[in-house]
């Protein structure tokens, strides 16, 4: 097969390919960072403290992530075809990449949640700050780059699944690899579109890795003078 046989095939799958894992990611988001912010709140010690709740969205988290992509693809059929009309094609896979990337992205971000330090959550309910305050001002804020690097990795996980979604005819390049490279032998499509995985995963990952360095340089420059201010209240005490 020529390069101009390629190109056609080639576009037209990555760009299956990006609207798959764009809107997913988007959902993922939008799903697992209240998830897993709510993994930290009610868990013991939280500053929502409900043992329910917390066992209730872990249960969840922990089945989302136990199933293998390729049998919650299709365990969820018949629930994408009552949201999407149809199985096939880019537009169906969002809704099991979403159904299996929010768990996943919850786990990630209530880890990143964690590590920020509880002194910094102290001094903001000292001052008045109510849970959601202390989500959006200390939570949060501190815990981006983290929660950038398990974007960036959530991301990565979701090109790996929307190229098994080729498998039950999803479109993107996992079709493209299964159709023509292996069902017709095109042994020079298939691997061009290793390439293209590969180039693809490689830029997310390096685009990552300097948003999530950006965040942490500009979360510890803004972290010296909120220390600053708090010097002179602790001297204050002192006296």
């Amino acid at each position: 097969m020529s390069w101009s046989q390629m190109q056609p095939l080639l576009s037209q799958a990555c760009w299956e390919t990006l609207i798959m894992v764009g809107w997913s990611t988007l959902i993922a988001v939008a799903g697992g960072l209240p998830l897993g912010v709510l993994l930290v709140l009610t868990d013991r010690g939280g500053l929502l403290r409900n043992a329910t709740v917390n066992k209730a969205v872990g249960v969840v988290v922990n089945l989302g992530r136990s199933l293998p992509f390729l049998i919650l693809m299709i365990s969820v059929l018949p629930f994408t075809r009552w949201v999407i009309g149809t199985t096939i094609g880019a537009e169906a896979m969002v809704v099991p990449l979403s159904i299996g990337a929010i768990p996943f992205l919850a786990r990630l971000v209530e880890t990143a949640v964690r590590e920020v330090d509880g002194g910094l959550v102290e001094a903001v309910q000292a001052m008045g700050g109510s849970t959601w305050t202390v989500v959006r001002k200390a939570l949060l804020p501190e815990s981006l780059p983290s929660l950038i690097a398990g974007l960036t990795t959530t991301v990565i996980a979701l090109i790996g699944y929307s190229a098994m979604a080729g498998t039950i005819g999803g479109g993107g390049l996992g079709d493209l690899a299964i159709r023509y490279g292996y069902q017709r032998f095109e042994t020079s499509l298939m691997l061009v579109t290793i390439g293209v995985l590969i180039v693809i995963v490689t830029v997310v990952q390096l685009a990552g890795d300097l948003a999530a360095r950006s965040a942490s340089h500009r979360g510890r420059a803004s972290t010296t003078p909120r220390l600053r201010l708090l010097r002179p209240a602790a001297a204050t005490e002192a006296s």
